[in-house]
């Protein structure tokens, strides 16, 4: 239900099960901790692109059948390691939203550093009509990129935006034709495929909320000096600011 696909420096994960709106399972959620532990240690990799099967949903989020025979499911602490060493990867990490975004799959796009939508994809978190609650980080990555007043659009409101509102809000960052996809992904992996030691420095100052001056001369001495401590002390910023 989770298909990898892995190139030189670039790996595509698929949530693969259409049949069921790619919603996760406890096993589907189980194998993505699997694969960004391991993408963690992938020296070689500069590109993690996830996506899902089929042409209409992305992800409906937790599986409902498996969440009402097992009300943990929708706790389990899962849920937050997953989406935290998504977060954490020192590399870039781009959600092709293939389709329509809801609940629980809103943890896989948000904690991505890039967020490309097709043409009328939909966007909705209904745990408050479900009786859940949302996963922590998702609050807190969501208010992050639109703001508290338009995160309570989405969480309290229980509102579904387009596409369209959800570029205009910021929550996504481009909007492209399906078939397109591939080559905007492509495009927009091409600059930190050719250049990893700036990619991990950039991606460590954009995570800063104010000015450090520790961050900015590790930046510098990883780029200009290729010191490995100086790039490994960016890896950990990164995974730290998750």
């Amino acid at each position: 239900m989770i298909r990898l696909e892995k190139t030189a420096n670039r790996w595509t994960i698929t949530l693969d099960r259409a049949d069921k709106a790619n919603a996760l399972t406890r096993d589907m959620l189980a194998r993505l901790d699997e694969i960004f532990l391991e993408a963690a240690g992938a020296e070689e990799l500069r590109t993690v692109v996830i996506t899902g099967a089929g042409d209409k949903v992305f992800c409906a989020g937790a599986d409902l059948a498996e969440a009402r025979q097992d009300p943990l499911f929708t706790t389990d602490p899962i849920w937050e390691r997953v989406s935290s060493r998504l977060a954490g990867l020192p590399c870039l990490t781009i959600c092709a939203l293939n389709g329509t975004l809801a609940g629980g799959g809103f943890g896989l796009a948000l904690a991505c550093d890039l967020r490309i939508a097709v043409e009328g994809a939909g966007f909705f978190y209904p745990v408050l009509k479900n009786g859940f609650l949302p996963q922590p980080s998702d609050v807190r990555r969501m208010k992050r990129l639109i703001g508290p007043a338009r995160t309570g659009m989405i969480l309290l409101a229980a509102q579904r935006i387009t596409s369209a509102q959800a570029l205009a809000w910021g929550l996504i960052d481009a909007v492209e034709n399906a078939g397109r996809m591939r080559e905007t992904i492509s495009n927009l992996a091409e600059a930190g495929e050719e250049n990893a030691r700036g990619l991990i420095a950039i991606k460590a100052l954009i995570r800063q909320d104010g000015l450090s001056p520790e961050i900015n001369r590790a930046a510098i001495d990883a780029v200009y000096n290729n010191d490995p401590a100086a790039l490994e002390r960016l890896r950990k910023e990164i995974s730290v600011t998750a």
